[in-house]
């Protein structure tokens, strides 16, 4: 088997594993902003400043 064609098989696996983890992810998120949604909006911001420094260094990679 091509190593292409091998990764192709795994990052499929993959990707059919994290849409169900997505979805489990948005599930903890309603239950957070239900109960909690003071702290959750403090989670999430940070959260969200983490990932712009992520794609920050992603654009770097280029």
């Amino acid at each position: 088997m091509k190593k292409s064609v091998k990764y192709q098989k795994y990052i499929n696996k993959i990707q059919k594993i994290r849409g169900k983890n997505n979805i489990n992810w948005m599930n903890i998120l309603r239950l957070a902003f239900k109960y909690a949604p003071k702290e959750a909006s403090a989670i999430m911001q940070k959260i969200n400043t983490d990932d712009k420094k992520i794609s920050n260094l992603l654009k770097k990679l280029k």
